[in-house]
């Protein structure tokens, strides 16, 4: 039987004891660090497209200077928002296999009843 260090069963028979997995210190670090990544994150994201979607808006001359041939401020901008996004999802990639993947391993391996 694995216990955590506050002391509860982790295990339950065949079926793990779900209460004690969430309220144990490694799965509060998990989400902690989870969160420490997404908020930040998201707000930077949200502001980032709703900057673009203002200015397109509301400064139409700015986003219809050329650059190139054809291609435009906005075009440029536009294409900017799927960069960001590939950017974001691979710092996530990054950031989960070396800060969150260990501690959801090390909960999984607990809850399986395996040693590490």
């Amino acid at each position: 039987m694995t216990h955590t260090d506050y002391g509860k069963s982790v295990r339950q028979g065949p079926e793990p004891n779900w209460e004690a997995v969430q309220a144990g210190p490694e799965f509060t670090e998990l989400r902690r660090r989870l969160r420490v990544f997404v908020f930040p994150m998201t707000a930077f994201f949200l502001v980032w497209y709703l900057l673009y979607v203002l200015v397109a808006a509301y400064l139409s001359d700015f986003m219809a200077i050329k650059l190139v041939g054809n291609i435009n401020v906005g075009i440029v901008f536009g294409l900017l928002q799927f960069v960001s996004t590939f950017v974001i999802t691979g710092l996530y990639v990054r950031y989960a296999g070396n800060r969150l993947d260990p501690i959801a391993d090390k909960i999984r391996h607990e809850i399986e009843g395996e040693d590490k």
